[in-house]
């Protein structure tokens, strides 16, 4: 019986705790994603030159 109070009495806590959280809005979700997916893309597309161009160097340096 002890584990099912432990049990019942941490359910509660975490109701009062998610009671307490702030959400974001929608437009919030929307552009903190949108400048997330932007960033990536960014960086994948900065990444992919800078491989690039060291495997084309790294080829010139090999022949």
């Amino acid at each position: 019986m002890e584990y099912i109070n432990r049990i019942k009495n941490f359910l509660n806590e975490v109701n009062i705790e998610i009671k307490k959280i702030s959400w974001p809005t929608r437009k919030e979700t929307v552009a903190t994603t949108s400048a997330v997916i932007i960033s990536v893309f960014l960086i994948a597309f900065f990444l992919g030159l800078v491989d690039f161009g060291l495997s084309k160097l790294v080829e010139r340096l090999i022949k």
